[in-house]
């Protein structure tokens, strides 16, 4: 099969050896079933005419590790079985474009689903899920976020269109600087923004439960915070442990899992705090494939490739 990744301008500049990235265990994983992995860039997607095209490089696996040949090749990509759309936000608008260029991708079967991602934005449609998660508002409204942390006492402020916690911004009732931040998330009242109320429990970390296709996997890992932050912001497996995951939990959160499915987001990852999810993933989910297989000594990303070849072999 041939297989096209979509994956980060950062993540194609340290692509050898990144083993921290969901990306390298799933082309390996398709590479060493023997399939033919391509990955490419959004500055590297082009329309010609209806034809949706990209340039792109052909990958191998060597020593363990994956390489990619430096010479491009320019494929329709309808030329592909599967693409693996996974660029990191932000969400801006050369990556709203890059959506559009699938837009004309007729044959290839390709997850997630551009068009599901630019319709679900990963902070603000959690609120289709609003029975699982704290309080929460979207504005930029200062007036509107001040009465929400009168409310609350303790707020989170989020950036509608970042990840990996970037951007986030804590605020307590009372908080000298209040203002100032509200106004510079915001942009002076300009920008919505996510405001939801704090979790406490954020201190013993957040759960990221992980969907693939209808179901909720079992593997779910607990990123704890450093020492200097609320919230997880390094990627180091001293803050990386077992979630603990129940069955309640799988049966809790399976109807999210359905849901996105029949969205055509086929991967996510939840972020969960004391049962209340406050994030869902679905760009570039990260799978902590390296701290799952550490955690439970299992591989999972052979599971996800078979889940992945098995699906698409079945639909052409």
């Amino acid at each position: 099969m041939k297989i096209l990744f979509v994956i980060d301008k950062v993540e194609l500049k340290y692509f050898e050896f990144n083993n921290l990235v969901t990306n390298f265990w799933l082309i390996k994983g398709f590479l060493d079933r023997g399939n033919e992995v391509y990955i490419t860039t959004i500055p590297n997607l082009s329309l010609k005419s209806d034809v949706a095209y990209t340039h792109c490089y052909e990958t191998f696996v060597q020593d363990e590790n994956i390489f990619y040949k430096n010479v491009k090749f320019e494929k329709q990509i309808d030329d592909f079985e599967l693409v693996m759309f996974r660029p990191d936000p932000p969400v801006d608008i050369d990556y709203i474009n890059a959506t559009y260029i699938f837009d004309f991708v007729k044959k290839a079967e390709v997850i997630n689903s551009p068009s599901a991602i630019r319709d679900f934005n990963e902070k603000l449609h959690s609120v289709y899920f609003k029975e699982f998660m704290s309080e929460n508002i979207v504005t930029s409204s200062l007036k509107d976020i001040e009465e929400f942390l009168i409310a609350n006492k303790e707020i989170v402020l989020k950036p509608l269109n970042r990840c990996f916690g970037s951007g986030v911004m804590y605020l307590y009732q009372g908080d000298p600087n209040t203002r100032t931040i509200i106004n510079t998330m915001t942009n002076n009242e300009t920008t919505l923004v996510m405001v939801q109320k704090f979790i406490p429990e954020v201190r013993q970390g957040d759960i990221r439960v992980l969907t693939l296709g209808d179901k909720i996997l079992p593997y779910a890992i607990k990123k704890l915070p450093t020492g200097d932050d609320f919230k997880f912001n390094t990627h180091s497996d001293d803050f990386i442990v077992d979630s603990g995951l129940t069955n309640t939990d799988l049966d809790k959160f399976t109807p999210i899992a359905q849901k996105l499915n029949s969205m055509g987001i086929k991967m996510a990852g939840l972020d969960v705090i004391s049962g209340k999810v406050i994030e869902v993933n679905v760009t570039s989910p990260c799978y902590f494939i390296k701290e799952v297989n550490r955690v439970y000594n299992i591989h999972l990303e052979n599971e996800l490739c078979d889940y992945l070849l098995t699906k698409n072999l079945l639909s052409l």
